[in-house]
């Protein structure tokens, strides 16, 4: 693909996404790739909130990185309520690397979030672990792409991924694709996908306590999509992350 060509639905990774916005993107924009550099046993964190007050066009970031031995790379990012909206993380793990993926997508109308990682597990001894929760209501779309590449020579890898979808309303949509490129023979690779809605008998356990009907509601979001966040270990900074993402749901499906 040259840089002045535009991505479709009709390529594997783009398959799900919101086809109008790119018929009218600026190709300078989709091409863009940010990159970051781990060194050898250094950790860096990025935590992301991309709201719609501050993206009203929409969020197109696609980042490169590369964890040199023992590092750490630690992202955590909320989608909420843009009419379109894509994350792409490409990250390569050199011997004994880390990477921590965890996301959550909100979305109303007919808007479409979307994660996709690229995780390339290139030397031995590295670890990698995905967490992705969607809520959906109204006609929107919770999208995750994420493949794992295990090289040859990269024994000893554990990679994992975990995708979950409540859908509120009917109409929502929610869409997962694991793929998973494995040729060495001593490693832990997984992944695990649910799309349903929210559980109706904690729901009845809730309300027979007393707790109101819209309140049990907020909690067992809560409590879903916090699974996301559960590697942030800055307190302070995992309960931001659940403000604004409880403020978004406010804002739209409560």
């Amino acid at each position: 693909m040259t840089v002045t060509a535009l991505p479709t639905t009709r390529e594997e990774d783009w398959r799900y996404s919101d086809a109008e916005f790119l018929k009218q993107a600026d190709p300078v924009v989709i091409h863009n790739w940010r990159t970051v550099t781990v060194l050898a046993g250094e950790t860096v964190r990025e935590v992301q909130n991309y709201l719609p007050v501050d993206h009203p066009d929409g969020v197109m970031e696609r980042v490169r990185v590369h964890v040199g031995a023992g590092g750490r790379f630690e992202s955590f990012a909320t989608l909420a309520g843009n009419h379109y909206g894509r994350v792409e993380v490409e990250v390569t793990l050199e011997d004994g690397a880390h990477f921590e993926f965890g996301g959550v997508t909100l979305g109303g109308g007919d808007s479409v979030q979307e994660f996709v990682t690229r995780t390339k597990h290139a030397h031995p001894n590295a670890t990698s672990n995905q967490v992705i929760r969607a809520v959906q209501w109204g006609k929107s779309v919770g999208n995750f792409l994420g493949r794992i590449e295990v090289a040859r020579d990269a024994q000893k890898t554990d990679a994992g991924q975990n995708f979950r979808a409540i859908l509120l309303e009917k109409g929502a949509t929610a869409n997962t694709k694991p793929e998973l490129e494995i040729f060495a023979d001593d490693v832990l690779c997984a992944h695990g996908a649910a799309i349903g809605q929210l559980d109706e008998q904690a729901r009845y356990y809730m309300a027979a306590r007393g707790i109101p009907p819209h309140i049990a509601r907020k909690l067992l979001i809560q409590a879903f999509i916090g699974d996301a966040f559960a590697e942030l270990d800055d307190a302070e900074q995992r309960e931001a992350m659940l403000d604004h993402a409880l403020a978004a749901l406010d804002a739209g499906a409560m």
